[in-house]
């Protein structure tokens, strides 16, 4: 089993406490609190800095990089964790026939829905699926218990200012 760097440790908020209680009864069932959200992206695209802004969004915020796990006394915990790396997969559809690549690339989504262990940081992944030479999709899949709806588009746009500074 892996070392976790912990860098902080946190109360859950009462949200939290709840979300957390829920998730430990979907075992075998899809968790409703995981979120899932696609983007369409046309034009050229920089890969490598796309993926060093998620990086470094992960980096960060702190609450990106929570994991969820619970004290001797049963009392629940987040752990902030440093040094976590950004689940990233990239799928490249491009050369399948346009019906066909929008199947796959629904599977593919689809299987990014699994659930995730709260106990392992980080809980969201991405996966970026080309779909052709300027056509990408990109998959953002997190649990609810680190993202609400609210911080979302707050994300999204400062996702848009670390990729336009290169990814730093």
């Amino acid at each position: 089993m892996t070392q976790l760097k912990i860098e902080d440790i946190w109360p859950l908020s009462p949200l939290q406490e709840g979300l957390l209680f829920h998730a430990g009864y979907t075992e075998g069932e899809p968790d409703v609190y995981v979120l899932q959200g696609a983007m369409e992206l046309r034009g050229t695209l920089d890969v490598p800095v796309l993926r060093s802004s998620w990086q470094a969004l992960l980096d960060r915020h702190s609450s990106l990089r929570a994991a969820f796990q619970r004290r001797g006394t049963g009392d629940p915990v987040q752990l902030i964790v440093s040094g976590v790396t950004l689940p990233w997969r990239e799928e490249d559809l491009s050369g399948l026939p346009e019906a066909d690549q929008e199947a796959e690339a629904t599977r593919l989504a689809n299987a990014e829905k699994d659930g995730f262990n709260p106990e392992l940081a980080p809980l969201l992944r991405l996966l970026l699926v080309r779909l052709g030479r300027d056509r990408f999709r990109l998959v953002v899949t997190m649990h609810h218990l680190v993202m609400d709806g609210w911080s979302l588009p707050v994300l999204f746009g400062e996702l848009s200012e670390v990729y336009a500074a290169g990814g730093d």
